[in-house]
């Protein structure tokens, strides 16, 4: 992605953060995902974000695995 891209990126991920958490208060999160290249279990070779709402106790470890 181009700088322009990823700063349009973080700006759309504002607005559907701030209508997602207007529209339904029990959102108190939000996990932030891209799949960058093959080994990273990216299948289409294209950008694309996730964005996953998350509320209180909804997963047994939301932060799942890191690595480092």
């Amino acid at each position: 992605m181009t700088e322009q891209e990823r700063q349009d990126a973080q700006a759309l991920l504002r607005v559907l953060r701030n209508r997602l958490t207007e529209w339904d208060r029990t959102i108190r999160g939000f996990n932030v995902g891209m799949n960058c290249g093959e080994p990273a279990g990216q299948t289409v070779m294209h950008a694309h974000i996730h964005l996953i709402p998350r509320r209180q106790g909804d997963a047994a470890n939301p932060r799942g695995v890191c690595v480092g």
